[in-house]
């Protein structure tokens, strides 16, 4: 047998492999799962009846095209639909959009605090990924374009950014693209735009792509819809960014279940609404609280808080642990540079009441 073995390309084993929040906590008596930023109101009635409903046509392939959820979401969002393309969550268009776009010798430039399947896809396709420092946490646009070469292909901007939660003005933004070269992209990951308050002076990006061919905006169904678990997002861009994406993404990459759930999910704006607005009620009382125990959380424009330990003696790793060993589960953030930090989903009532009372005494 030859002692010769396959050899990936140059790179690819300095990747240090993307890891989940936890979804188990083996002893616990009950598992609370704030690790991963889901919808703790789940999918809606509609979605999952949708969903179910695909049951008998498992052998049939989906629209490849996913034409009709297109015009939903082109509906919903008043964009155009030959502007859009879906994906398995927006993990894979981020994917392909640096395939398409970087390669060797070229530069994929993000946030310092960003998230991390931006680096993850440059060193991918042998793409040099390169960090912005931050400014109290919040990306910053004259450092971004400080670190703009004649390599820079594309900037991710997660908005509001995971996991630090803070958020570019859309004035920011316009500063920003107003820097940058015309061929470079600019891809605004607005994973969390369903969350931000409304008047706030904020823009997911669709004004931007109107008005730039170097813009994409990256929208999810796993959190404000709750469908995390079908994998499936969407991109919005100028008609030569789409033609690309097109040529490049696999004939079928959306399964037709989750094509069902996300069309009767934008067709049912109040469980959105409904999702929103438990959110909107939840996220400062339990900022509120963690702060009252004498903890640094951030402000925050998502569905999560991130939350600074500032004592050296309950530090944010033995925190984790502890709360591990309650059953609650949220993510630590050593990956992330933040290692005095965890990052805490909003859930339920009694979820936020819970990790505010396992933190107390953690802390006493």
């Amino acid at each position: 047998m030859s002692t010769l073995t396959p050899r990936p390309r140059p790179g690819i084993l300095d990747i240090a492999a993307y890891v989940g929040g936890d979804h188990k906590a083996p002893g616990a008596n009950r598992t609370l799962r704030l690790a991963s930023n889901e919808n703790p109101l789940g999918a809606s009635a509609a979605a999952i009846a949708a969903y179910r409903a695909e049951e008998g046509e498992l052998h049939r392939y989906p629209d490849g095209n996913a034409t009709e959820l297109r015009e939903a979401i082109a509906t919903a969002e008043g964009l155009e639909a030959a502007q859009i393309v879906c994906g398995a969550g927006s993990d894979e268009l981020i994917a392909l959009l640096t395939k398409a776009y970087a390669g060797p010798g070229d530069e994929v430039l993000f946030s310092a605090h960003g998230f991390l399947m931006y680096p993850i896809a440059a060193k991918t396709v042998g793409a040099t990924p390169v960090a912005a420092p931050e400014q109290q946490l919040t990306a910053d646009v004259d450092a971004l374009l400080a670190r703009v070469t004649g390599r820079t292909r594309i900037l991710y901007l997660a908005n509001p950014n995971n996991p630090t939660g803070s958020l570019v003005s859309s004035g920011e933004m316009a500063r920003l693209i107003a820097g940058l070269p015309g061929d470079v992209i600019l891809a605004l990951d607005s994973a969390y735009a369903e969350y931000v308050p409304e008047g706030t002076d904020y823009d997911a990006g669709a004004d931007l792509v109107r008005r730039h061919g170097n813009v994409v905006m990256l929208r999810t169904f796993s959190k404000i819809h709750g469908l995390a678990a079908l994998r499936l997002g969407w991109c919005y861009a100028q008609p030569p960014i789409i033609d690309v994406l097109n040529r490049v993404r696999g004939p079928f990459n959306v399964a037709r279940p989750a094509l069902a759930a996300g069309l009767a999910a934008i067709r049912d704006p109040s469980h959105a609404a409904a999702s929103r607005r438990l959110n909107a009620r939840l996220l400062p009382w339990l900022s509120q609280a963690l702060a009252e125990l004498g903890l640094e959380p951030q402000p925050s424009a998502g569905n999560f808080v991130l939350v600074r330990f500032p004592r050296a003696d309950r530090t944010a790793a033995q925190a984790l642990a502890h709360l591990k060993a309650q059953g609650i589960l949220v993510r630590g953030m050593a990956a992330y540079g933040l290692p005095d930090c965890l990052r805490i989903t909003i859930g339920l009532e009694d979820d936020c009441a819970a990790v505010r009372d396992s933190l107390r005494e953690f802390l006493a």
